[in-house]
């Protein structure tokens, strides 16, 4: 056979598949930021426990041709799951691009062979992703389940996308909130790759200041994320995956974003805006779209996703409704571990419903508190 695998549960070999993994990144045009060598150690050494840690390669003689980046866990059934967890709005394998299906079969065999008394549960999986290749190959019981929601927009110049606006006055007030940006003298720099960390640090505590008193994610404000953050991002500011903004006004920071690019997107990922921006009126949503829609079409990405969420001023701009898929693979012997899966996402399911038609009822005033 022209192909061989190797499982890896070793986190230092891990680490020194570095320069490997990102030449097989780079031949695979369907990559998201979060596939990276750089994000996924990083996010590893933050959250990864002892002894779950599971790397199937498939190669080419020496070189890399095929990768699953997974992690044994067990619940809510044993599976092998994409790592990055919550941190992550895309979840996929690796395939170069150069070797087609061939590639796909032997990361499908030696899938199958390392999920022996495991589920291999793949979420996030966005449409043309690599792991469809694979699912496409699979001998054994399979199931596609719908996963988030992630709204997307062509990568086009800020005026363009105002454009598409579906009326005249949608189109002026956004038009306003730019002259308004621009008589501020709000102004934007990229970072350099060693100013990352300065930066980033930056951007957490705006992030703290701008959700001070309300509801926000408490990973964000933890050490462990911090430290995963800055780890992950100096590297691929470096290699041209990420880039680090500063907002300035009157020579203060007062705005951070970190966006995150790979060859066909760019998206925002995380933001930190001082409250002073909203007293002064500056919409920084759409500060911060200006400056990634600049990014995605200088670095001709043909997609600016706004990554997971359904939030309202997201459809502001009429973006295109994107559903991750979640890829379930099974061999005969595990079939019952896809069914219980498949369960107990249709409860889960249910659920949130259930709790979306209360939030509705509570709305209109119909509904109990």
């Amino acid at each position: 056979m022209r192909y061989t695998s190797e499982l890896v549960t070793d986190e230092r070999r891990f680490a020194e598949l570095g320069p490997r993994w990102t030449r097989l990144y780079r031949r695979c045009a369907a990559a998201t930021p979060f596939q990276s060598h750089a994000w996924l150690h990083s996010w590893w050494r933050s959250y990864g426990r002892p002894g779950r840690l599971r790397l199937l390669l498939v190669r080419d003689g020496a070189e890399l041709v095929g990768a699953a980046p997974l992690m044994r866990v067990a619940r809510p059934v044993p599976s092998l799951v994409p790592l990055g967890g919550a941190l992550r709005d895309y979840g996929d394998v690796l395939l170069d691009d150069g070797h087609g299906t061939a590639a796909a079969d032997a990361l499908a065999g030696a899938l199958a062979r390392a999920a022996r008394t495991a589920l291999v549960d793949l979420r996030e999986v966005r449409p043309g992703a690599a792991a469809e290749a694979v699912y496409d190959r699979w001998r054994g019981p399979r199931h596609r389940l719908a996963d988030s929601l992630c709204l997307e927009l062509p990568a086009a110049p800020v005026d363009d996308l105002v454009a598409r606006l579906p009326s005249a006055k949608a189109r002026q007030r956004i038009r306003a909130k730019l002259r308004r940006l621009d008589a501020l003298g709000v102004k934007a720099r990229a970072v350099l790759p060693e100013e990352t960390e300065a930066a980033l640090g930056r951007l957490l505590e705006l992030h703290r200041l701008q959700w001070q008193g309300r509801k926000v994610t408490g990973e964000h404000l933890r050490p462990r994320f911090r430290e995963h953050l800055v780890r992950a991002a100096e590297p691929m500011v470096r290699s041209g995956d990420a880039v680090v903004t500063e907002f300035r006004l009157d020579e203060e920071v007062v705005a951070v974003d970190l966006t995150l690019l790979s060859p066909r997107l760019a998206g925002g990922y995380l933001y930190g805006a001082h409250p002073r921006l909203r007293e002064l009126k500056a919409d920084v949503a759409v500060m911060l779209l200006e400056a990634c829609a600049g990014r995605a079409r200088d670095g001709g990405h043909g997609t600016l996703s706004l990554l997971r969420g359904n939030e309202p001023y997201k459809h502001h701009w009429r973006p295109l409704p994107v559903v991750n898929g979640r890829l379930l693979l099974a061999r005969r012997h595990t079939a019952p571990l896809l069914a219980a899966a498949v369960a107990d996402a249709a409860v889960r399911r249910r659920g949130r419903e259930a709790l979306r038609a209360r939030a509705e009822r509570r709305e209109r005033g119909g509904g109990r508190t």
